[in-house]
């Protein structure tokens, strides 16, 4: 049995947002994304994969689609598959997403 502790890996990178893996397998991933101040992830989108953010601190505005909202720690939504997205940490303090996406895009 793997057994993770989430705080222990959480790290942030001065230049971009960090892409901690946690568990990661041939049918999904599930990350930690850990995004100082101004950090993004870029608009994107994936065919055949749904993607969900749930933040587990700070606060960080993700796009779904033409829809953006703001989520606040214990929030989360859903990508959904061919759809685009995008996470970005406009507020004034660190933030940290588990991230899981499945099926694992190719």
């Amino acid at each position: 049995m793997e057994i993770r502790v989430l705080e222990e890996l959480v790290e942030f990178g001065q230049e971009k947002m960090k892409k901690i893996p946690v568990f990661d397998s041939p049918h999904m991933f599930y990350d930690l994304y850990a995004l100082l101040p101004g950090q993004m992830q870029k608009v994107h989108a994936h065919e055949g994969s749904d993607k969900v953010y749930l933040v587990l601190a700070g606060e960080v505005r993700v796009q779904v689609g033409e829809a953006q909202a703001t989520l606040t720690t214990g929030q989360a939504t859903r990508a959904p598959a061919g759809e685009v997205h995008g996470v970005w940490n406009a507020g004034e303090q660190p933030a940290v997403l588990l991230v899981v996406m499945a099926p694992r895009p190719s």
